[in-house]
This record gives C-alpha cells, sequence and structure tokens, in this order.
C-alpha cells in the first residue's frame, strides 16, 4: 500500500510551526490522526488498484492537514510530528493493518473488481476512506 507516500505527503504539507507542550501519548496512539492516516492511504490505494475510482486529491491533502493541526493542537511538536510520519516501522505497521482491514472489507490483491467493489462500498456509504474517493 502507500502508506509511506501518505505519511510522506503529511510531511509536505506539515507546516513550520511548533506546539508549545510536550505530549504524554506517543502520536502512533492518538486514534484520530493515526486512523485517519491510515484511512487516507487506504483510499489512495483504491485508486490506484481500481481504474473506475479516483482519488480527491485536494480533499485528501486537506484532511491531512487538518490530522497535523489537530496533533498540534494537542501539544505535539513538530519535530514530534516529523519523526512519526517519517518512522518506517510505524509505516510498515500501519500497510499491514491497511491491507487486512481491506482484506476484511473484501479485497483481493490482483483482482482489480473487488477493489472497485469496496471502493463503491466505501463511497456510497459516505465513509472516511468513500469521502476520499470519486
Amino acid at each position: 500500500m502507500r502508506v509511506s507516500k501518505t505519511l510522506g505527503r503529511l510531511a509536505i504539507v506539515a507546516s513550520l510551526a511548533a506546539g508549545p507542550a510536550v505530549a504524554q501519548t506517543p502520536l502512533k496512539d492518538v486514534a484520530h490522526v493515526r486512523d485517519g492516516i491510515l484511512h487516507v492511504g487506504m483510499a489512495y490505494e483504491i485508486s490506484e488498484k481500481c481504474g473506475s475510482i479516483s482519488a480527491r486529491i485536494f480533499r485528501g491533502l486537506g484532511f491531512l492537514r487538518s490530522l497535523e493541526t489537530h496533533a498540534r493542537e494537542l501539544g505535539y511538536t513538530q519535530a514530534q510530528i516529523d519523526a512519526y510520519i517519517n518512522d518506517k516501522a510505524e509505516k510498515d505497521r500501519l500497510e499491514v493493518i491497511g491491507r487486512q482491514a481491506l482484506a476484511d472489507m473484501g479485497v483481493i490483491e490482483g483482482d482489480e473488481a473487488t477493489w472497485c467493489a469496496v471502493g463503491r462500498a466505501q463511497i456510497a456509504a459516505n465513509t472516511r476512506i468513500g469521502w476520499l474517493l470519486r
């Protein structure tokens, strides 16, 4: 999956401002941020594997920016945010989680029809993943 690209995009849209407080919980344990990044990665992967579905790039980038802002509002510094989004082990962990979630939804690797069916179902249900697709 393109979770690493998704995490990289978060780094690109991150601002230079640093939050003043030190957060107590590891950023990877902040569900809103972690799950948001995961959903963006899953939506991107669906758009790459299904020719009839596209990613809403600007919506996705705006959402990633909102996750970064949320992390700053929670007191995480830009250095902590950057460390999280550049953490290879975390990228690998999220990729495994995302692939399993997609498989649980019915995706079969190498079968475009299953990617499209899952993508259309997410769009119809207006889930976070579906909201990031068209």
